[in-house]
């Protein structure tokens, strides 16, 4: 049984509009775009994750079944994938998670990435972070969210205690 992120009463958004960009879950129908939009911006992916290969070697039936969990996920409240998408829906800019925290005094770690600057000029890295910060200040239930990469160093960050579970 999967342990709910959120609060049973709290409804999850399904949309974040901005003048820019849009917000929605990520599902198996952006499979092409999404596709698209990771191998494109490998670079930069590998760079924000530094211990990670991903994408590397990526085929759309690894991308397909990677988009199916994370609709999963979505769907089970465990974790929320969400895509950022071209207010016309013709364009994967990037993607935004957020997933149970593993580390103490963190209740959310949040993940983000877009397509290199080059490729989307008016959607960059430091608008999305905002929007995503304030959305989670404004919308979202958690009171500690982690940004890791972003507020916390990796280094520091493989440093944080994690979690006791009980079994």
């Amino acid at each position: 049984m999967a342990i709910e992120l959120v609060p049973s009463s709290f409804e999850v958004p399904k949309i974040l509009e901005t003048n820019e960009f849009r917000l929605r879950m990520l599902s198996v129908h952006d499979v092409i775009k999404d596709f698209d939009a990771v191998t494109s911006s490998a670079g930069e992916l590998r760079s924000f994750w530094p211990n990670s290969s991903w994408p590397k070697d990526l085929t759309i039936e690894q991308n397909l079944i990677d988009l199916g969990w994370h609709q999963k996920e979505f769907q089970r409240r465990s974790s929320f994938t969400y895509t950022v998408i071209e207010l016309d829906e013709s364009r994967v800019l990037g993607c935004v998670y957020i997933y149970p925290s593993l580390k103490t005094g963190y209740d959310a770690e949040i993940y983000l990435w877009t397509r290199p600057s080059q490729q989307i000029p008016k959607v960059t890295p430091g608008l999305l972070e905002q929007v995503v910060r304030r959305w989670l200040t404004e919308v979202w239930p958690f009171k500690k969210p982690a940004f890791p990469g972003l507020d916390i160093p990796w280094d520091e960050w493989s440093r944080v205690p994690d979690k006791a579970f009980l079994e």
